[in-house]
């Protein structure tokens, strides 16, 4: 398949040379979006966010963390400093894996079991994107399963109304290359396109007695293919993916971040993650009348990794504690026994069938839908035995997997939501919406490596109604006031009992909006307020009990915050203009009861939720094609586990970063950029994260070159 769609997209290239790139409105005909355009987030019964084409071209980002540090209300959590493993949070949803956040291509959950594994150890390219939505508050019942902090739309290139295309060639430090090429056009009633990433670098870490990098492959490609009739549309969507990555799960003791924070310790050398995703989808659309229309979407997601890896974590604290004996063995320079590298090997498959009516009732915007979705995931991790000899690897023996490393696990959901939009009157717009969650989720675990005994099994169910109601009202021409409450869910995954309950939560949200001219302003005060605050445990995010599979049901919190954000454009008389854009966030997170079971208190922090964020973009641009923006971005510490705060623990805690970027562009023709950029300008370079095993930086200053041309 991979050679297919490589082969066609060549092709298409070589035929379009010479073709002019121009822009149409029908081009977004067949793409499933949740928002839009920066303008229609600023007239939301919610909040939101759009990261635009322009801002994703200037950019030229491959790391989907440092897009979003752009976006008020939104946390991520580094790990391995390239953003090939996101962390990402929405409000009170914390960062651990993404587990806690509906993340979606094109309208499609892209997490690889979203109900029984939410955690996304798969994410698509930033660098392919055409736009980026987020969507916060009442509005997103219509989405789910996750409806508490937030929702994040990836949007694809669109199929053009004419042939046309776009290649962008960047290379860079640490051997980094990177492509993105699509084309595509339409002739009469059908369309197509084809999109392809190709990616590769060595790596900004030096591991220690090896000369293996601790770089990436990445190879992902897209077909398009559309229909229009009379009055409705057919859209065909195809994906493949394949990465292959030597990252590992240890990070550095704190002394020795502190010598060389890009070092990795021997021992990791023969880590590797090697993953392969693809995907189908099917979309149709119709008007039935003026006022009625009708849309189904079917598709289909399988992913599938192993990560090959061992774990440090014992050894890191240890020499963290002044063990002499657990530094030397890190150094390689005392031998070892027993060292077990786990093919953390897994399958995963989901699937469904979505189905949306709307009707135009002049003042009453309906939509009402369902969605029967499956997903499951199969585990079978045998481990690999290792001697550390005179700082050498010598392979020993493999242990084949029984119990937590050989189980199946899965979810059954159907989803309902009604939602109305009411235009009362000329000022006030009311949002209304219903959701309905039924799960039911299973986990069985086998003693026998070849399955042939029945395993213990176990099961849960939890039926939940979601309702919520927003509204905005303008104030005058200018000025618009917004408000809004619903109640949150977030299932709890394929390692639930029966006698746990799913975390909801009720959350609130109320602002003030200004528009005049090219000057906006928003500033938006929220809160939620949770029954039972849950933490979803995995080995890449330990839970605060140390748990790392199912889930840790903490107690009561609450999470209250502001989100502010401003933006606006300075035109000059000799043809330049400035362009800025800065946000900020603050939240307080936070224990609200105490808990005897799970341990905490009232008033420990939550973790993975930083305090204080903050960024700016700003630019400089001329009418002549000389374009330049800074892009400067701030995260206070964050609490490795739930509280960080009563002290005690001197590495239970990240550190805080402050990374200004540089891009620089320059139009050779209509058609030709390039562009130089510069990551971390002044390399500032901290204990970004902790997980799951030891500190982990950063990524240092790097620079590289690109060029793009569209045709």
């Amino acid at each position: 398949m991979k050679k297919t769609l490589l082969a066609t997209a060549i092709s298409a290239a070589a035929l379009s040379a010479g073709a002019e790139a121009q822009s149409t409105d029908s081009d977004t005909l067949q793409v499933i979006r949740i928002i839009g355009s920066q303008q229609e987030v600023q007239q939301l019964a919610g909040s939101g966010a759009v990261i635009d084409p322009r801002q994703l071209e200037v950019e030229a980002n491959t790391d989907i963390h440092q897009l979003l540090k752009t976006v008020p209300g939104l946390y991520v959590r580094e790990e391995d400093g390239q953003g090939l493993r996101p962390n990402i949070g929405v409000r009170a949803a914390a960062g651990g894996r993404s587990s806690k956040v509906t993340l979606m291509e094109d309208g499609v959950l892209l997490a690889p079991a979203p109900y029984s594994n939410p955690a996304a150890y798969y994410f698509p390219e930033a660098y392919r994107m055409n736009s980026i939505e987020i969507l916060k508050g009442a509005p997103l019942l219509r989405y789910g399963p996750q409806t508490t902090g937030g929702v994040i739309n990836l949007v694809t290139p669109s199929i053009p109304a004419e042939n046309r295309g776009r290649m962008t060639v960047k290379a860079g430090e640490h051997n980094s290359q990177d492509i993105h090429a699509w084309y595509g056009g339409t002739a009469g009633s059908f369309g197509w396109l084809v999109d392809t990433v190709q990616r590769s670098s060595d790596g900004f870490k030096d591991i220690d007695r090896s000369n293996r990098d601790a770089g990436f492959e990445i190879q992902d490609y897209m077909v398009k293919l559309g229909w229009t009739g009379e009055r409705q549309q057919l859209l065909a969507k195809f994906q493949y993916s394949e990465q292959v990555s030597n990252e590992t799960y240890a990070g550095l003791t704190d002394a020795d971040f502190a010598a060389d924070p890009n070092r990795r310790y021997g021992l990791s050398e023969i880590d590797q993650m090697d993953n392969h995703h693809s995907g189908v989808s099917l979309n149709y659309s119709a008007e039935l009348t003026d006022r009625v229309s009708l849309s189904a979407l079917a598709y289909e997601n399988r992913f599938a990794r192993d990560w090959f890896k061992t774990s440090l974590g014992s050894l890191i604290n240890a020499a963290n504690a002044g063990d002499a004996n657990a530094q030397a063995v890190l150094d390689g320079e005392q031998d070892i026994a027993g060292m077990e590298y786990k093919h953390n090997s897994r399958a995963y498959e989901s699937r469904g069938i979505e189905l949306n009516t709307r009707i135009d009732l002049d003042a009453h915007q309906l939509e009402a839908g369902i969605r029967d979705h499956s997903d499951d995931m199969d585990r079978f991790q045998p481990v690999e035995v290792y001697d550390q000899v005179s700082g050498s690897l010598v392979f020993r023996d493999v242990i084949q997997p029984t119990g937590g490393d050989n189980r199946l696990e899965g979810a059954d959901a159907i989803s309902f939501w009604l939602t109305d939009q009411w235009q009362v009157s000329d000022a006030l717009r009311v949002n209304l919406a219903l959701r309905h969650e039924d799960v039911e989720t299973f986990r069985e675990q086998f003693s026998t490596v070849d399955r042939s005994t029945p395993g213990s099994y176990r099961s849960s169910s939890a039926s939940e109604w979601l309702p919520g109601a927003s509204f905005t009202y303008d104030l005058n021409t200018r000025w618009q006031v917004l408000a809004g409450v619903h109640r949150g869910f977030a299932p709890l995954g394929g390692g639930a009992t029966e006698n746990q309950e799913p975390e909801t939560s009720i959350n609130y949200e109320a602002g003030l909006r200004m528009t005049q001219d090219e000057l906006f302003v928003e500033a938006v005060a929220f809160r939620s307020d949770f029954d039972n605050q849950a933490e979803s445990c995995s080995v890449a995010s330990p839970c605060s009990n140390g748990a790392t599979s199912g889930s840790f049901v903490t107690s009561e919190a609450v999470v209250n915050g502001l989100e502010v954000q401003v933006s606006n454009t300075w035109q000059f008389d000799n043809g330049w203009q400035m362009p800025a854009h800065l946000s900020y966030t603050y939240t307080d997170a936070a224990i609200s009861k105490d808990n005897a079971t799970s341990g905490v208190m009232d008033g420990d922090v939550l973790a993975d939720i930083p305090e204080n964020l903050f960024s700016l973009r700003l630019g400089l641009e001329s009418a002549m094609g000389w374009d330049n923006h800074l892009v400067a971005k701030y995260m206070d510490s964050t609490c490795v586990s739930t509280g960080c705060n009563r002290g005690g623990d001197p590495r239970g805690e990240t550190e805080s970063l402050f990374v200004t970027d540089l891009i620089s562009r320059y139009g050779l023709s209509e058609q030709a950029t390039v562009f130089l950029r510069v990551e971390n300008l002044f390399d500032e370079q901290v204990i970004i994260g902790r997980a799951p095993h030891g500190g982990r930086p950063n990524k240092p200053r790097t620079a590289s070159l690109g060029f793009q041309y569209d045709f």
